[in-house]
């Protein structure tokens, strides 16, 4: 439809001459403000507003956990991770870090950066592609044969890259498992594995934490149910109590039931077993797990990535099928040269040694002074030392109070973990000094005893 302004304007300008030139003047402002007014939005015109019922109900989730004090802030840190770093406050003074995962203390090690710092220069900063369009270079498949390598060669395995573990994690269920199958998972599993649990068709079981008799029940009652494919889901650390899955046991099940079994070992790949090759090792039962989901982001140098590693088959359909893999971009090069320096690190005894000869040592003296004092801690052989205080006001308060003696630690409560389950959960690592593990004891006493906690 043509508008009035459209047609309005020509005539105005057809007027004859002997028309009154005050007039014709007039007449062309009230049109120009006519169109002004038009074409301006009104006030609220290209400004997203939230709805009431969305805005109301998300403030008062806030507000409440405010209240309850699971509102979780974030502290900004202004140094590169290390076991002493500088966060953003009033004071400039460093503080020891408790709360990384940086077991090994890789995250700054010079070797770590040297290499990442070669990988940008010589492969560039990115791939602006995903893997099976133009997101693959040499490095790429020399990282996945290096991680398959490092699990060893009793039997053939390939390895998939991913932009992290909780990727692996998305991507495994759906790809592999149909309506028929089953998923039985450990009710402690981390919330990425839940997350691909429910992209995945398979029917769900759950077992009782780390309870091999109630695993047993339910792949039973997932044959009952006719399940053609069986998948145990597991943590091999489940890293908000410290504790280490019974790997050896589960096999025994899984095999005797002809499932097979998935481990997230992200909290225990390159330190936890003799030579830091996980859950698996520890138990020795490295060769009987199907498939290993971990990070490159945690022990193994900090930054970011992940990775499935297991049976080629498996690791083809993946690479096919998984949609974090076909729908994200390649992992960058530096961060691919910095995981490849962190494998060859844990790799060879003469640099794995002293890692964690320092990581156990420092592990035990924590341990054994806190228990002295009284404190009451979840977890065993694991960095992981979680010290339960149950109330989340104490467990902030008491972070709190540690941060202004120099200790950086993070309290945990619900949802992270269970209600009237609050935690501070200290993370040791090779990094820390005997003498920086005991000033955080003593702190630890210091704030306990003025909060009532011991």
């Amino acid at each position: 439809m043509v508008s009035f302004l459209a047609v309005a304007k020509p005539l105005v300008r057809a007027l004859p001459q002997p028309f009154p030139p005050l007039v014709r003047q007039r007449l062309s402002r009230c049109l120009s403000s006519a169109a002004a007014q038009g074409s301006s939005p009104s006030p609220n015109a290209g400004t997203a507003r939230l709805p009431e019922a969305l805005e109301e109900r998300v403030s008062q989730a806030l507000e409440g956990m405010r209240r309850s004090g699971t509102f979780k802030t974030e502290r900004i840190i202004t140094t590169p991770q290390s076991s002493s770093i500088k966060v953003q406050n009033d004071s400039d003074k460093p503080v020891l870090n408790f709360c990384a995962n940086n077991y090994l203390g890789l995250a700054d090690r010079p070797e770590v950066i040297q290499r990442a710092d070669e990988y940008l220069h010589k492969w560039g900063n990115g791939l602006s592609s995903v893997r099976f369009i133009c997101g693959t270079q040499s490095i790429h498949k020399e990282l996945e044969a290096q991680i398959s390598d490092f699990y060893g060669t009793a039997y053939p395995r390939d390895t998939i890259l991913y932009a992290s573990c909780f990727d692996a994690n998305a991507g495994v269920f759906e790809s592999l498992l149909t309506e028929q199958d089953a998923i039985i998972s450990d009710s402690l599993n981390h919330a990425s594995i839940i997350d691909g649990v429910r992209l995945c068709k398979a029917k769900r079981f759950r077992y009782a934490n780390g309870d091999v008799a109630d695993l047993e029940r339910q792949l039973q009652l997932a044959d009952e149910a006719g399940c053609r494919v069986k998948m145990v889901a597991t943590d091999g650390v489940f890293s908000m109590d410290g504790v280490i899955a019974p790997l050896r046991d589960i096999c025994d099940v899984v095999e005797r039931h002809g499932a097979i079994l998935l481990v997230d070992d992200a909290h225990a790949t390159g330190f936890v077993g003799d030579t830091g090759r996980g859950t698996g090792e520890y138990w020795g039962a490295i060769d009987r797990v199907h498939l290993v989901n971990s990070t490159l982001g945690k022990a193994l140098g900090g930054a970011s990535g992940g990775y499935t590693t297991g049976h080629p088959l498996l690791i083809s359909m993946l690479r096919n099928t998984s949609r974090p893999y076909l729908f994200s971009n390649t992992l960058a090069p530096s961060v691919v040269g910095a995981a490849a320096a962190a494998i060859d690190l844990v790799g060879h005894p003469e640099t794995r040694a002293p890692l964690l000869d320092q990581l156990w040592s420092n592990a035990a003296l924590f341990r054994s002074r806190m228990q002295d004092a009284g404190f009451v801690l979840a977890g065993k052989d694991h960095a992981i030392i979680p010290v339960m205080l149950g109330d989340a006001r104490v467990a902030s308060k008491m972070a709190d109070s540690l941060l202004a003696r120099g200790i950086y630690v993070v309290g945990f409560s619900y949802p992270v973990v269970p209600k009237d389950k609050a935690r501070i959960r200290v993370q040791l690592s090779a990094a820390h000094s005997a003498d920086q593990v005991n000033h955080a004891v003593d702190s630890f006493i210091e704030v306990g005893r003025e909060l009532g906690v011991i």
